[in-house]
């Protein structure tokens, strides 16, 4: 694989479009602000990068393909031809261009060493690298996630907050956040410095969960972005106290980054046609209403090179944001 972020990368990078916000809303929520004041000098406990990989989406029970009779619409997104190795150097470039950020913002880095060689985090386990989730997205969605660490840091750490689990298997992963998240406190009260946070969660569909519905169906395209809501930095003051800033508007980057297809099979689609005709015959005919909906498979196959580069690039445009709000609080 090429090299990631190479001269002629970084200038394509440059010409990608600027950091887009969905409108009407707040590209992020700061929690506990107070906290930050005052902190110059930091240690980074844990830099996550998490990858969608699949994604069901579906809208309220309002339309279905005959409009008048209801049915909830669904969208099933997968993506394909992401390997552990283009993660693994998504991860890399966006930790070391934070670094980069968070230095030339006036701060000054700790070695990682310091951290993680402290008696606070002896005995704080690593997640498993990679750590797959099955993840709750918003109403009515659900996905699951791949999370990679940098290579910098030797132990994948998640604070409380930093992901929303959805089933059982995810109260393991809750419980050892909430270890690592005293063990970092520890550490920052003991050396007087803060401690960062940092998960982003990459999604390739940028589809509005729970999606907007429309008498086609779901409408999904293909940009790459940082997702709101499940991306957030966290801040651990010297204190102990938290200062959380928190994407409430997708970070996103456009390009020719994925190719969509749609992914229905013909018999799909023609069973699903057929139950929605068949519920508005026997609502006409006063039997009520037989909510079939439809749904719609689409695949998406990345395109080496280009989704590495965009996938940095929104993370990068991300950290830009957040490391703004920071200094502002600082």
């Amino acid at each position: 694989m090429k090299k990631l972020l190479s001269a002629a990368a970084a200038l394509a990078l440059l010409a990608q479009p600027a950091i887009t916000f969905a409108k009407d809303r707040e590209p992020v929520k700061i929690s506990g602000p107070a906290n930050a004041k005052g902190v110059t000098s930091v240690a980074i406990g844990a830099f996550n990068v998490g990858f969608i990989f699949e994604s069901i989406d579906q809208t309220a029970a309002s339309g279905g393909l005959m409009g008048a009779f209801g049915g909830t619409t669904k969208a099933k997104s997968e993506l394909v031809g992401v390997t552990p190795e283009m993660m693994q150097a998504i991860t890399d470039a966006a930790y070391a261009d934070f670094v980069s950020q968070l230095t030339a913002g006036g701060y000054a880095v700790q070695p990682a060493a310091d951290l993680f060689g402290h008696a606070a985090l002896a005995k704080t386990k690593s997640q498993d690298v990679p750590l797959d989730i099955n993840i709750a997205l918003e109403k009515g969605s659900k996905g699951k996630a791949t999370y990679f660490k940098p290579t910098a840091l030797p132990s994948l750490l998640m604070v409380p907050g930093d992901f929303l689990g959805s089933g059982m298997s995810s109260m393991g992963i809750n419980m050892a956040a909430g270890q690592a998240s005293y063990a970092l406190s520890t550490y920052a009260k003991d050396a007087g410095v803060g401690v960062i946070d940092v998960v982003y969660l990459i999604d390739f569909s940028q589809q509005k969960r729970p999606g907007a519905f429309s008498f086609g169906g779901l409408q999904v395209n293909s940009a790459l972005s940082v997702s709101a809501d499940y991306s957030r930095m966290t801040l651990i003051a010297p204190s102990g106290k938290q200062a959380v800033i928190t994407v409430k508007a997708p970070v996103a980057v456009e390009g020719e980054f994925v190719e969509k297809s749609d992914a229905s099979s013909g018999t799909d689609k023609a069973l699903q046609s057929g139950a929605n005709v068949a519920g508005g015959v026997a609502a006409a005919m006063g039997f009520g209403g037989l909510r079939f909906g439809k749904t719609r498979k689409f695949a998406f196959t990345a395109k080496p090179g280009n989704y590495e580069e965009g996938a940095a690039k929104a993370a990068s445009l991300a950290s830009e944001m957040l490391l703004g709000r920071l200094s502002a609080l600082r």
